[in-house]
């Protein structure tokens, strides 16, 4: 019997695990529960060796999405993977790929680094953009495509800095994906958007930790997301149960956004 998310037997193509703490790692355990076939792009051979040790069954390809070139490369190559399988086609992809040098250190929002801003922004969002734009004959006509975003753009910590900007380019982006490709096809087009996670990635922004923890009494529950939270959502976006649901950023919080007031957090702030 076919499980409720009715992804038994599809090929999902996943970019961007590093580790087992990855958002993309959680995301492909799901679909693997799930009986689903999963194919892994990621950065490096060490990453590579981490995604053949948490996944053996899956195929595992090399990709630096910063130059576009290894993108084409890498899609020629799974489409001689896919070519053999049953339907040839992808019936998922996540992007779950970000970066920030914060080398120098926490610098005023004003203070950012022109080649910093691009260099993020070309990896964190155009490869979305860019990933979705070579591998579109590879999608199923009813494939889901998610990206991995956060709960809000519009708060601004200090230690985020340019990364939320890019970010919010990131869910704009999603919008205008699912426009072009509906003149085509009924690919769908989703942001996951969860709030601080313990990931390898997020420990290298400056005072993350401290962040995380006011995050975690901000939730109603006083728990901070797992990340496992964030990847139960990817698995329904990319699943037919969400057929429905396009151009959207769905934000996973367990209730962080409505909770700033708490009377435990005001009282700290205030003496």
């Amino acid at each position: 019997m076919m499980g409720f998310l009715k992804i038994e037997g599809k090929t999902f193509l996943l970019f961007g695990l590093a580790n087992k703490k990855s958002v993309a790692a959680a995301i492909a355990k799901v679909l693997v529960e799930e009986g689903a076939t999963v194919i892994h792009v990621v950065r490096s051979e060490e990453r590579a060796e981490a995604a053949r040790n948490l996944f053996p069954e899956s195929a595992v390809f090399l990709c630096d999405v910063e130059d576009e070139a290894n993108i084409i490369s890498v899609r020629d190559e799974i489409a001689a993977l896919v070519s053999e399988s049953e339907s040839g086609r992808i019936d998922g992809l996540v992007h779950s790929i970000a970066y920030a040098n914060y080398s120098e250190g926490l610098k005023p929002f004003h203070g950012t680094l022109k080649q910093d801003f691009l260099q993020a922004f070309n990896i964190s969002c155009f490869s979305f953009i860019s990933i979705c734009n070579h591998f579109r004959e590879l999608l199923a006509n009813d494939a889901s495509v998610v990206t991995i975003s956060i709960s809000t753009t519009s708060m601004a910590a200090e230690n985020y800095g340019y990364m939320a900007p890019i970010k919010a380019a990131l869910n704009s982006s999603i919008c205008f994906l699912a426009k072009s490709f509906s003149s085509f096809s009924d690919v769908r087009f989703n942001a996951v958007a969860p709030s601080l996670l313990k990931t390898s990635a997020s420990a290298g922004i400056p005072g993350y930790v401290d962040s995380y923890l006011y995050a975690e009494k901000a939730i109603l529950r006083k728990k901070a997301l797992k990340t496992s939270e964030a990847a139960d959502l990817a698995a329904y976006l990319l699943s037919p149960r969400s057929s429905g649901i396009t151009a959207q950023t769905v934000v996973v919080d367990a209730g962080m956004s409505v909770n700033y007031f708490d009377s435990e957090i005001v009282k700290g702030a205030v003496g």
